[in-house]
């Protein structure tokens, strides 16, 4: 499968704002390129000496790129992105470029950077790669990077998990709402839930997950299909977790609140401090009473529970 590198070279302090546009085209894993940060952690000795081809000039802005397939939706995709590109920052415009990749080699670059990772108190992502070991205790996710999704450690993933941890003990019905790779509602699985419904509007996401459900031997407790957030979906859910842009959630949450059981629990992330009074307000608003924050840099995550 062919995938389209869009590489953005922007400001500093538009880092991260570039980082969010990606993931809300669903890019999924998003690769920071900041010369700056290399040279400094060089200089150190917080890291080993690199070599870059070219050499990295410690002063050149820092590139952003994501990875979108080549299929009959790229022409729309990236039409809506070069226009929301295009309001981040006026006064400094971003300098864009495209490459086409094949995903295999992308792969075979990226499945080294991926080690195994702890997770709460009894998580462990690891890369398929990695032999299994007597990690006692400790469930296991076995998850391999991807163009659309990385190896499942960002923080928003990472937060969520440890919020799936404190609320799913065996039983529960679990709804995971932009699923992306899957991870989340193979989580879920893990932790018990007796059964798991993986919803995304991508349908490389929606083939992705189901590639890592298998993987994992969760087929029978997970169900993934394609959908826009939760339309159609009528079924109660003790928790629905949903890993996806600050205004998707304040949208998807009445929804949400109305699937909920009494006592049912919520989890967003992919929420920017900035705007984490916005989304206590919609969560109250929704009949939804804020249990737990956790933040992680510039993320925010939430575990409500429904009042009523």
């Amino acid at each position: 499968m062919k995938w389209l590198e869009i590489s953005v070279q922007i400001e500093r302090e538009d880092t991260d704002a570039v980082s969010d546009l990606f993931d809300g085209m669903g890019t999924g894993g998003v690769v920071i390129e900041d010369p700056a940060l290399i040279y400094n952690a060089v200089a150190e000795g917080s890291i080993e000496t690199v070599v870059l081809d070219p050499p990295a000039d410690p002063f050149s802005p820092p590139v952003v790129k994501g990875y979108l397939p080549v299929d009959c939706r790229l022409p729309g995709k990236l039409e809506e992105f070069i226009s929301r590109l295009a309001g981040i920052d006026p006064e400094y415009p971003a300098r864009v470029s495209y490459r086409e990749i094949e995903e295999s080699s992308w792969l075979d670059r990226w499945k080294e950077y991926c080690r195994p990772v702890r997770v709460g108190r009894r998580l462990l992502v690891k890369p398929s790669r990695i032999s299994p070991e007597p990690w006692e205790g400790l469930l296991v996710v076995e998850m391999d990077p991807g163009l659309a999704f990385g190896c499942g450690t960002h923080p928003t993933t990472a937060m969520c998990m440890a919020l799936l941890e404190e609320s799913v003990g065996g039983g529960e019905t679990v709804i995971d709402v932009g699923t992306g790779s899957g991870i989340l509602a193979i989580t879920a699985a893990r932790l018990g839930a007796a059964w798991v419904l993986a919803l995304d509007s991508d349908p490389v996401a929606v083939r992705v997950a189901r590639e890592n459900v298998a993987a994992n031997g969760v087929e029978g407790i997970v169900a993934v299909r394609e959908g826009n957030l939760l339309e159609g979906v009528c079924t109660p859910a003790d928790v629905i977790v949903a890993n996806i842009m600050t205004d998707v959630i304040i949208r998807l949450l009445p929804s949400a609140a109305e699937l909920l059981k009494a006592g049912g629990r919520f989890i967003a992330s992919g929420v920017i401090a900035g705007r984490r009074e916005e989304v206590a307000v919609a969560l109250e608003a929704s009949g939804l009473r804020t249990v737990r924050i956790l933040n992680e840099g510039e993320w925010v995550s939430f575990l409500a529970e429904k009042i009523y």
